[in-house]
């Protein structure tokens, strides 16, 4: 969440920075509501100064053997308004706390401004677009007549937005994931291996809750939610935690599933393995000092790029426009690999600075050199999401007979098959 001393002191550009993003958060009513909180708080505060007072003037009475009738009755009635004030204090929080609880992430000021992806701006191009000399198969095509991959089965155990690898269709996905792993690892992230059901809790702390609720899996009667990305329980880690300024920046990377309703993704395209609702990912984190994210943001942008630089596939960097932001996040980097099957770029990875904004909702702080405590800033990117890489290698790597050659880095982990055909 966004501090409150901010949104106080700076109430017109919190609006401005709401209205870049599209989103929807009356800072008026959470102002006021605020007002009415602290007002009450002081009022309470009053109260039980007064009644300390009264309750040390009925002792001394009584030590005096005076009565103190009349001050036993007006110290029970100041404690009747105090619990009436608590009362109402409770129920504004409970309605301040959900107000806030909607206001998005501030765009940075590095961001451009626009109201979707059509005002994102290219970064960079990495790759030659492969030539073919004969017409390259969508994934969906290529992988049922390789074998590797069963749509149709998928919709008989799931229904629609599933997908069956097997063979080496499944076995491509392993190696990725293992290559991947390994790369991450390599350069100093640590493997964990979490939770795929967390708590609403947990799904608050890094912004899913409450503005995704309808994209989320929820589970009845527990009430928990399977994930729809690993940052969820990753970034969650050290969740209500201070921990030492020593042990940053820290480095975080997982293999999980992820499972996601797309209630919002009407109309997009659904074809094949394009748009689904389980799938497998590798993702990083990193936890980092605040005056370091943004250098850290650069990194991690560079970590994801080196696993498809690594595929030999072609690829493209956008810097998110604010309309095209998440919720949380204060800037993203988009990479778009391009599937020659399709003739289009398919967003690969996510590389996103939340800055505060999820530490402050988790309540994760760290302990500075000077004792001080502080928020953390929390990064995370896609690193990378295999729904979308497997069908990228399908469609470059296809060759004329039908075939698909493995990447060359894939090959170790392919148990040295170099071709699946």
């Amino acid at each position: 969440m966004l501090d409150l001393r901010f949104i106080r002191e700076n109430p017109d550009l919190v609006k401005a920075g709401i209205a870049r993003k599209n989103e929807k958060a009356d800072i008026d009513d959470i102002l006021e509501l605020d007002r009415k909180r602290r007002e009450i708080i002081r009022e309470v505060e009053q109260l039980k100064a007064g009644r300390n007072k009264m309750s040390a003037d009925i002792a001394a009475r009584k030590k005096d053997g005076q009565p103190a009738d009349d001050a036993i009755a007006e110290m029970r009635r100041v404690g009747q308004q105090i619990a009436s004030l608590d009362s109402d204090l409770r129920e504004v929080e409970k309605e301040f706390k959900t107000s806030l609880s909607w206001v998005p992430n501030l765009p940075h000021e590095s961001v451009p401004v626009g109201t979707d992806e059509n005002a994102n701006d290219l970064v960079r191009e990495w790759g030659e677009k492969p030539s073919r000399d004969f017409k390259v198969l969508p994934h969906w095509e290529i992988g049922e007549k390789l074998g590797i991959l069963d749509l149709p089965a998928a919709a008989r155990i799931s229904g629609s937005g599933f997908y069956v690898l097997r063979g080496l269709g499944a076995r491509l996905e392993r190696a990725l994931a293992n290559y991947m792993l390994d790369l991450h690892v390599a350069d100093g992230f640590i493997e964990y291996s979490p939770p795929f059901i967390v708590t609403a809790d947990t799904m608050y702390g890094t912004g899913q809750l409450p503005k995704l609720d309808e994209d989320m899996y929820h589970t009845e009667p527990d009430g928990l939610y399977l994930i729809p990305t690993a940052e969820v329980p990753l970034t969650n880690v050290f969740k209500g935690e201070i921990i030492s300024h020593e042990m940053l920046p820290i480095g975080m990377v997982a293999y999980t599933p992820c499972f996601r309703r797309e209630a919002g993704a009407a109309g997009k395209d659904t074809r094949g393995m394009m748009r689904v609702h389980q799938f497998a990912k590798v993702e990083m984190v990193r936890i980092v000092r605040p005056e370091n994210s943004y250098d850290e943001l650069e990194s991690l942008l560079r970590q994801a790029e080196k696993v498809v630089r690594g595929l030999g596939l072609p690829y493209r960097v956008m810097n998110l426009a604010s309309g095209d932001l998440s919720f949380a996040s204060a800037k993203t980097y988009d990479i778009e690999l391009w599937a020659a099957g399709i003739e289009k770029y398919l967003e690969i990875s996510s590389v996103s600075n939340f800055e505060d904004f999820q530490a402050r909702r988790m309540n994760c702080r760290f302990r500075d050199e000077d004792k001080s405590v502080k928020f953390p800033h929390t990064l995370n990117g896609s690193g990378v999401a295999l729904a979308r890489l497997v069908p990228a290698i399908l469609e470059n790597y296809q060759n004329a007979d039908g075939t698909v050659t493995v990447p060359e880095i894939l090959k170790p982990y392919m148990g040295g098959v170099d071709r699946i055909g």
